[in-house]
């Protein structure tokens, strides 16, 4: 169903380049990553209150990498974290007639797709935390389901040039937002297991017929060249991705995205918490940090965002950190880290929006 090799190849062939750099100050800007991100764990711990439970960090290693790294690191993700769902396609596939050839032809066409994709996210991403990550050889990954945090240094170097900030506060304060979602991850056993189980249904609720996946792609690439116009009223501000999906699925995306907003939010938040003491010019980092990622590098830049999805990321930044800010200003970070208790203490999408609904239903029902 997708050519995974193929993928690898063509997101590394069409990645843009990274910054130029000496190769002593790349040893350098690596060796102080890894210090940053060990120095964050104390950080984010004293602030948060959360304690890993079962996972020290050394079962979550640390990966600093260049673009062509990430995007092997991501397949590898892709691959695991999709494999239920392709063998469903490929056994469906396969029964019929001429199966096999479509497959091969098929896989080959799904792999440069994703490549072209990853390349574009290549050069983007500063940080990330994989919690699906199976090990590589070039890849370790934590034990018992401990994933791994990588930091992509050439990104990282570009956006502290872009936005002319201090680059030792600035990896710093990128090392902290990443760490904070390890934190999350190895504090909160259960949670890796629910994000697993949401992903899981939701892709089992993806409809096999090829037919109907044509249709609704059609449907939805007409929506954004203005082919379908009245499809502005049915289906305003959706991205691609959520004009596939079935209604099952967009319920199981709404769980989903309130519990990404918080995860993200809380990031942002902690990031910001803990800066005024580390990182001396917080204030300016963030302010410049947040006007780029407002404005988009081009409207071409816009519109793929838009098409992928990714503003919706943005807004889970946005949304996530005030909810966070609301709740903790209402009840301490004590009382916000309820919120870890339980799948059934996660906060919906519409609480999300309206924080004391969030502290109202938990707060109260706990009390």
């Amino acid at each position: 169903m997708v050519d995974w090799n193929l993928a690898v190849a063509t997101a590394i062939r069409f990645v843009r380049p990274g910054p130029e750099v000496s190769r002593d100050e790349a040893r350098e800007v690596v060796a102080e990553l890894r210090r940053h991100a060990k120095a964050s764990e104390e950080h984010v711990r004293s602030f948060t209150r959360m304690v890993p439970e079962g996972h020290e960090p050394e079962d979550t290693p640390v990966l600093v990498v260049d673009r062509a790294g990430w995007v092997r690191a991501n397949v590898a993700g892709f691959r695991e974290l999709l494999k239920p769902l392709l063998e469903k396609m490929s056994e469906r596939r396969s029964a019929s007639p001429g199966g096999a050839v479509l497959g091969a032809v098929g896989g080959k066409v799904t792999g440069v797709e994703l490549g072209m994709l990853l390349s574009f996210l290549a050069s983007r991403v500063l940080g990330q935390y994989e919690t699906f990550a199976p090990a590589t050889r070039e890849l370790p990954a934590g034990e018992n389901g401990g994933g791994r945090l990588l930091l992509v240094a050439p990104n990282i170097v570009h956006v502290e040039r872009e936005l002319a900030v201090d680059p030792h506060d600035f990896r710093l304060w990128v090392s902290l937002h990443e760490e904070t979602h390890r934190t999350q991850f190895t504090a909160v056993p259960w949670l890796r297991d629910h994000l697993r189980s949401e992903i899981q249904a939701f892709l089992a609720a993806t409809d096999m017929d090829p037919m109907t996946v044509l249709e609704r792609l059609r449907d939805a690439v007409q929506s954004f060249t203005g082919a379908r116009p009245e499809a502005e009223e049915d289906e305003p501000g959706r991205s691609l991705v959520e004009l596939v999906q079935t209604p099952e699925q967009r319920e199981i995306l709404g769980r989903l995205t309130a519990v990404m907003s918080l995860l993200e939010g809380h990031a942002d938040f902690v990031m910001d918490g803990v800066g005024p003491q580390v990182v001396p010019s917080v204030a300016e980092i963030r302010e410049k940090f947040q006007q780029r990622r407002a404005r988009g590098a081009s409207r071409l830049d816009m519109a793929l965002r838009k098409l992928l999805g990714l503003d919706a990321k943005l807004r889970q930044y946005r949304d996530g950190e005030r909810f966070v800010s609301a709740v903790v200003e209402q009840v301490g970070m004590d009382g916000f880290n309820r919120v870890w208790t339980s799948p059934n203490t996660l906060p919906t999408k519409a609480e999300i929006a309206k924080p004391a609904d969030w502290v109202a239903r938990v707060h109260r029902k706990a009390d």
